[in-house]
């Protein structure tokens, strides 16, 4: 503390705060900013001026072409309806499995929850040949899941991660609503339904960060069993289409990709994350 108190040593550190601070700056919205600029600058002065603003003017024409030539709002609304249906597995999936391990509490609890984490440490892509091959025909269905959404969203809610996540929040509730529920009468689903879940909208606003930004960015699976490219998100189509476009064009594409999901979750980041932990949790 007594360093501190020296003009030299707050002056120097102040320095290479704030050197810390750019160098954070330019590596992560960096290249957002150069995206977002290159989306509505000429291909010529994206290829011989990469780094200047708008010599030449900008070409808001490349958003409106992105949109139209590229079809964006088709590849946009599959994006769309593939994180929604992923995100909705997900999260039925992580709080009723966390709430079964966590407050049910079933003879076997520890033995399962001791297989859930096992699979944490099974890389994805060992798994990737016998879940296509699943996909393809899956068992106790007569036709095959491919070319459909039910392919992405069923095995995007086997995340362990999410299941472990959910339980350990659940671990921290106070068990003593719980039995006052009991006394009341709620049975397992009053309980999870009335309950728990008011008590857990923090955890449900992490999990549904990650299953909405993970299935955005998602690029293989979806790939392998969606090759209707009607069907296709963005994040598969658009490098597809980069040989067909002009640059500015696909830029714009890519930038308009790229700022959605940015906007969605600056608009919702506080619906999802600020939620009360005991905020309605019991009343009357």
């Amino acid at each position: 503390m007594a360093d501190w108190r020296r003009a030299r040593v707050r002056r120097a550190m102040r320095s290479l705060q704030a050197v810390l601070l750019g160098l954070l700056f330019v590596a992560g919205l960096g290249p957002i900013l150069w995206l977002a600029k290159s989306a509505i600058t000429p291909t010529q002065d994206t290829l011989r001026t990469p780094l200047s603003i708008f010599p030449h003017g900008i070409a808001w024409a490349n958003l409106g072409t992105a949109w139209t030539r590229v079809h964006i709002d088709q590849y946009f609304f599959n994006t769309v309806i593939i994180a929604a249906g992923s995100w909705l597995v997900q999260l039925l999936v992580a709080t009723t499995a966390g709430y079964a391990l966590s407050v049910l509490r079933p003879r076997y609890g520890k033995a399962i929850t001791g297989l859930v984490l096992g699979t944490l440490f099974v890389p994805s892509i060992v798994l990737l040949v016998p879940l296509y091959l699943t996909v393809l025909n899956p068992p106790l269905l007569n036709g095959s899941l491919l070319n459909t959404f039910w392919a992405v969203w069923l095995p995007a809610g086997a995340s362990a991660f999410n299941v472990m996540l959910v339980k350990r929040f659940f671990d921290n509730l106070p068990r003593e609503v719980f039995e006052a529920a009991r006394v009341d009468g709620a049975g397992p689903f009053r309980l999870f339904w009335s309950v728990v879940l008011p008590m857990s909208r923090p955890i449900i606003g992490v999990v549904s960060v990650f299953a909405i930004i993970a299935s955005w960015k998602d690029f293989l699976w979806p790939m392998l069993v969606l090759p209707n490219p009607a069907l296709q998100p963005l994040s598969v189509r658009l490098p597809a289409l980069q040989r067909f476009i002009e640059l500015d064009v696909f830029l714009a594409a890519l930038a308009i990709s790229t700022i959605i999901p940015v906007v969605l979750f600056l608009v919702f980041q506080r619906m999802f994350l600020r939620g009360a932990g005991f905020g309605g949790a019991v009343k009357g």
